[in-house]
C-alpha cells in the first residue's frame, strides 16, 4: 500500500497537484479545485497536530470497525462523507492552497512517522503513524482522482 512517507510517492503526488489548473472541474462532488485543495491541506493539519477535531459519535461507534475497509488497497468510494470541520464552503485562492498544500506534504513527509500526531482521528480514533501516511495518500489520491489528476 502507498504511504506518504515513502519519498517516490510523495513525489508522485506533487506532480500530480502541479498537473491542477485553476479551471480543472471535478468528476463528482460539490468542491472546486481550489475548495479541494484546502480541504485536504486541513486534513494535513489534523494528521501533523495543528488541529484535533472532536470525534463525532458515529466516528465513535463505528470508526475502530471501519479501518479495515478504509486502510486497504481499494480507492475510496466517490461521494463519501467528510469530517464536518473540513467541509470548505467557502472561497479559495487556487495557487495560495495549491503552495500550502504541498509544502504541508512535504513537511510530512520529511518529519517522518515519529511526527505524527497522537491525537485520535476524528473518526477512526487512535491511529499508528503508517496508519497516517497510508490514509494521507489514500486521501490525496481520492480527490486527485476527483479532478482527473
Amino acid at each position: 500500500m502507498y504511504t506518504i512517507f515513502d519519498r517516490s510517492h510523495t513525489e508522485t503526488i506533487i506532480k500530480r497537484i502541479d498537473r491542477l489548473s485553476e479551471h480543472s472541474r471535478p468528476k463528482w462532488g460539490k468542491m472546486n479545485v481550489a475548495q479541494m485543495l484546502a480541504h485536504c491541506s486541513a486534513f494535513q493539519d489534523i494528521a501533523i497536530g495543528n488541529t484535533s477535531p472532536p470525534r463525532g459519535l458515529l466516528g465513535i461507534v463505528v470508526g475502530r470497525m471501519a479501518k479495515p475497509i478504509f486502510f486497504n488497497d481499494k480507492p475510496l468510494p466517490v461521494n463519501m462523507s467528510t469530517i464536518p470541520s473540513l467541509l470548505i464552503a467557502d472561497d479559495k485562492h487556487f495557487e495560495r492552497e495549491r503552495e500550502r498544500l504541498k509544502q504541508k506534504i512535504l513537511t510530512f513527509q520529511q518529519n517522518g512517522p515519529e511526527k505524527c500526531t497522537s491525537h485520535p482521528h476524528p473518526f477512526f480514533g487512535k491511529l499508528t503513524p503508517e496508519q497516517w501516511g497510508k490514509g494521507i495518500f489514500k486521501h490525496l489520491d481520492h480527490h486527485l482522482k476527483q479532478f482527473g489528476v
